[in-house]
């Protein structure tokens, strides 16, 4: 009997030490799984796109802008951060730049307040040196610059030419009927400086005089390039190109000479295909025509700039009155603007993997997020000189809250700019 019960703790023992060591193997085992499975999350190749992120609480959910790429190859990321005081103030005054054109010469045009004017962008991450006038000309030694695109493109270059003629003064060499396209020349460096105007990029037919006022429907041919700037494009060592606002007028739209569609036109005959159809073919024409060039110029895709109209827009009474910056969060991006950029991230992605496979460099100039943030830098009822002279300040005047005073919150473009081109 004492045999059996010795013989039962000691196949007792033995089943317990068994469930012991297989207890602990179990345990050794999903350690090591785990243990693998995180280095292989941590370290296995993830594509990663080259888009910025921006804040949930500026941006809704179903925006792409995923990835924060601060987190990328130890770099920050330029275009997120915030809006900081700077009191040294901007470069230039109205006074001492000769290149600002009248509806945003704030100042000279009667707008009291300055604090708009004592802000500079923070990257939050890093620091953003201010822009080097001698430095960027010295880069630009022998190079030509252009920017094609709106009449945003050329606030931008009139913010430039303000800046760089702190080192050397910019001679006007070229310029249209209507000053809308202008070449600039500066002989002590021996490079130019252009701005390009093709609003759609594609070959458009404009019914429109110079105060926006339209007489007939704009006409698109989508799968046509503008030869205004493809013509010039292969004389350009830099080049920064942009769509925008201009895609939001109604309009027909036409491949191989036929109507395909239209946007906003209200004709019965022709299908209402929206403008983000048009939008999509238009950068996707103009990126493959950029990445499958000859001439590999240094790129710089810029995406849409927000407008800051508060109840209505510019022709029904919409305003733009706000005296300082927005914070993070306390602004929505509107989904017109949420379309257009999700359209450019989408045709920038595509055309930055062939760029990378042709020798091209294309960068993404990414300043949707920090201009949404500046409701206070637009001319406002200051796009006219004293709006209010000999009127009852209740008067409705036509407001701009598209483009920006100079000087204003555009300044800090070139910072970013030349920040980009240094980096790279």
């Amino acid at each position: 009997m004492k045999a059996v019960i010795s013989n039962n703790v000691n196949y007792k023992k033995q089943l317990s030490a068994v469930f012991v060591k297989f207890a602990v193997c179990f345990l050794l085992m999903g350690l090591a799984y785990r243990l693998f499975f995180s280095t292989f999350v941590q370290f296995s190749h993830v594509e990663v796109s080259n888009t910025a992120f921006v804040p949930e609480k500026t941006l809704p959910k179903s925006s792409n802008l995923t990835m924060d790429r601060s987190s990328q190859n130890g770099k920050c990321d330029l275009y997120i951060g915030e809006w900081v005081p700077d009191p040294t103030g901007p470069f230039y005054t109205n006074r001492t730049c000769y290149s600002i054109e009248a509806h945003q010469n704030c100042m000279r045009n009667g707008r009291p307040d300055t604090n708009y004017l004592y802000w500079r962008w923070k990257p939050r991450d890093c620091e953003l040196p201010k822009f080097n006038p001698k430095r960027f000309l010295d880069m630009m030694r022998h190079k030509s610059l252009a920017f094609i695109g709106d009449s945003i493109m050329r606030n931008h270059v009139q913010s430039l030419l303000c800046i760089l003629s702190q080192e050397e003064k910019g001679e006007e060499v070229y310029h249209d009927k209507q000053y809308k396209s202008r070449r600039w020349y500066f002989p002590t460096h021996d490079s130019t400086l252009s701005v390009v105007w093709s609003p759609f990029l594609v070959k458009a037919i404009i019914f429109e005089d110079n105060n926006g006022v339209s007489t007939d429907t704009v006409q698109l041919h989508l799968d046509k390039l503008d030869d205004v700037w493809t013509r010039q494009f292969d004389n350009f060592d830099y080049a920064v190109i942009a769509g925008g606002k201009w895609y939001l007028k109604t309009a027909v739209y036409y491949e191989k000479n036929k109507i395909v569609g239209c946007h906003n036109c209200a004709r019965k005959n022709i299908p209402e295909v929206g403008f983000e159809y048009a939008y999509r073919k238009a950068l996707n024409l103009t990126l493959k025509y950029i990445t499958r060039s000859k001439n590999k110029a240094c790129t710089f895709f810029r995406t849409t700039t927000p407008d800051h109209f508060e109840n209505g827009e510019w022709n029904t009474g919409g305003y733009c009155n706000r005296t300082g910056p927005f914070k993070e969060g306390e602004v929505d991006i509107r989904d017109i603007d949420e379309e257009m950029r999700e359209i450019e991230l989408d045709e920038f992605e595509r055309a930055l993997r062939i760029s990378s496979e042709v020798g091209l460099t294309l960068k993404l100039f990414d300043t949707t997020f920090l201009s949404l943030l500046r409701p206070d830098g637009h001319p406002g009822v200051y796009r006219q000189f004293q709006p209010f002279a000999g009127k009852n300040r209740q008067t409705k005047v036509q407001n701009d809250c598209l483009h920006w005073c100079l000087p204003g919150p555009i300044d800090s473009w070139n910072d970013l700019m030349m920040e980009t081109l240094v980096s790279s």
